[in-house]
């Protein structure tokens, strides 16, 4: 028996008892590749020393000092270091904990920044339908998963969805790509429209979606327009990089190869790489500006934002990702990877799809590939694959309601930066055997 709340209470877990590079290791001594770096988190394995040194020097000196009291220089060098690399216009960082915290900050920032702009009746927030924003009521609010929502709906603010850009399921017959681009953004401007541009406050989308629909990526143009509405009608553009920044994609800011900017912009899971809890909320410097000048203080806070620890060990991975040029690399291995995963399943009679960018990957399964038809629901498909992969030694991030929040499923991959090129047969090899049992 456990004393342990678990995220699963019926569920039983293996125990984790150490990290080697791109594997863990259980009680037994069984070796699991990490093939999806947890939750597209530890992007520099589990074992890489630099880091671990970092964290024990780090401690020696200083633990922890509140930032009500202190400011440090990890979270100072830190902060410095992402604006130097950020896109045009994000010139401030405020540290929190994880994705969801940041997520949260985002949207109350957007509030607070209206309030002290002279906007006062612009609150609302818009999002996308399958769309991940983290799971505090903000966050949970502004995400357009239903199964996550459906609970918790009583407790939840009022938001509004549009479509996502999702190509495979929702581009028309003889729709160009650019055509589709359009005509899916354009909702965002109907729906401002809709709810008086005087009520909009933000617009919140993931560049590239993770664990909803699988690593889908927008289409060319999409995001572009996407910044001229909000421009447009004075919405601040929040992009959520939880999942897909920090060089998950190949870039280390997602929204780079999509040639935009946020007002917005969180980030956390790769900033750290799972040696530390963090996150952090890139803020313009218009917005920044406009507090500074107001009030002076954002009526919002955590007891760990800032934590010396946590700021000094992902200062340490993003510099390790910099000097070992790890972004190339997974450029390389990613196309590489997509090609391997082409080659075991482009003609697989249940995988409809392939997708992603960089070491950020997903397939999607369906029962019938013309008709793009999913399995049913109560098939379990991602359950039983996860439980299989595991069987043969593999980490993957299977979801189910890809489509609609009941509907559908898909597998996602997020290896380690640091997998050499052996890793990919590994890795394809024991998926294509999860899939098999799976599906038999």
């Amino acid at each position: 028996m456990t004393s342990v709340f678990h995220r699963h209470a019926k569920a039983h877990y293996p125990t984790a008892v150490k990290g080697d590079g791109c594997y863990l290791i259980d009680q037994n001594g069984k070796r699991y590749f990490d093939g999806s770096g947890g939750a597209a988190v530890s992007c520099l394995g589990h074992s890489h020393p630099h880091i671990i040194h970092t964290i024990q020097e780090q401690v020696a000196t200083l633990a922890f000092a509140h930032t009500s009291f202190f400011t440090n220089e990890p979270m100072e060098k830190l902060a410095s270091f992402l604006v130097s690399k950020a896109p045009q216009g994000l010139e401030h960082v405020y540290f929190v904990s994880g994705g969801s915290e940041a997520v949260e900050a985002a949207i109350k920032l957007s509030r607070q920044y209206f309030l002290e702009a002279g906007f006062p009746s612009k609150y609302r927030i818009i999002a996308r339908r399958q769309s991940y924003h983290g799971n505090t009521l903000g966050a949970l609010s502004a995400g357009g998963n239903l199964w996550r929502k459906t609970p918790f709906l009583p407790l939840l603010i009022e938001c509004s969805h549009i479509a996502p850009c999702y190509e495979y399921r929702f581009r028309e017959e003889g729709e160009t790509e650019e055509a589709y681009g359009m005509r899916v953004a354009n909702e965002l401007e109907a729906e401002i429209l809709k709810l008086g541009p005087e009520t909009v406050a933000a617009f919140i989308a993931e560049p590239v979606v993770g664990a909803t629909m699988g690593c889908v990526g927008a289409v060319k143009g999409y995001l572009k327009r996407i910044r001229e509405i909000c421009t447009q009608y004075n919405v601040l553009l929040i992009l959520d990089e939880v999942m897909c920044g920090m060089g998950r994609t190949g870039t280390l800011f997602a929204c780079e190869q999509d040639g935009v900017t946020a007002d917005l912009l969180t980030i956390a899971k790769g900033l750290g790489a799972g040696y530390q809890p963090i996150g952090a909320l890139m803020v313009s410097d218009t917005i920044f500006k406009t507090i500074q000048s107001g009030t002076g203080f954002f009526q919002h806070g955590h007891t760990y934002m800032g934590h010396v620890l946590a700021c000094a060990t992902a200062l340490a991975v993003q510099q390790v990702i910099e000097s070992d040029r790890l972004l190339d690399r997974v450029q390389s291995l990613g196309g590489q990877l997509k090609q391997a995963l082409q080659a075991q399943f482009e003609n697989h009679p249940h995988i409809g799809d392939i997708r992603g960018r960089g070491l950020f990957l997903g397939l999607e399964f369906v029962q019938d590939r013309a008709s793009k038809t999913p399995f049913p629901s109560e098939k379990g498909v991602n359950v039983t694959l996860k439980k299989m992969a595991m069987q043969e030694g593999l980490m993957c991030y299977p979801m189910g309601g890809t489509i609609d929040g009941k509907m559908g499923d898909h597998v996602m991959l997020a290896p380690p930066f640091i997998m050499e090129h052996a890793h990919i047969d590994e890795m394809v090899t024991k998926l294509a055997r999860a899939v098999d049992l799976t599906l038999k």
